[in-house]
């Protein structure tokens, strides 16, 4: 997270399907928000770090997305490619209060990784 996190709300957790995404717009690019079968929530960059991809449209299984193109298998927590692939997407605070999906878009505009 940023030190000084703007915390826009995007949403309903509700309103992604349990093991599925939806994307945000942002000037910086897509971002895939993902909601797992424990009801938890991820941000990603909508792009695979192999052939960019859109994760969005990947399976979700625990904390990871499958690409829809080659099957790279992606963590919703550190964007990272997992196996023998190499490679990396961006992730991005998020939080959930009170049901609703808070993003936080000082992280988007300045393009970094959330830790």
């Amino acid at each position: 997270m940023t030190a000084k996190a703007k915390w826009v709300d995007i949403g309903a957790l509700d309103s992604i399907p349990v093991r599925g995404a939806r994307v945000v717009k942002t000037r910086a690019g897509c971002i895939a928000v993902f909601r797992t079968a424990e009801n938890e929530a991820f941000a990603i960059d909508d792009r695979c770090p192999h052939k960019q991809g859109p994760l969005s449209q990947g399976i979700v299984h625990g904390r990871a997305v499958t690409c829809p193109l080659h099957n790279w298998v992606i963590s919703l927590e550190t964007g990272a490619a997992t196996g023998a692939d190499k490679g990396q997407t961006k992730t991005y605070a998020l939080k959930i209060e009170g049901g609703r999906l808070l993003l936080d878009a000082a992280e988007v505009a300045a393009g970094k990784v959330a830790a």
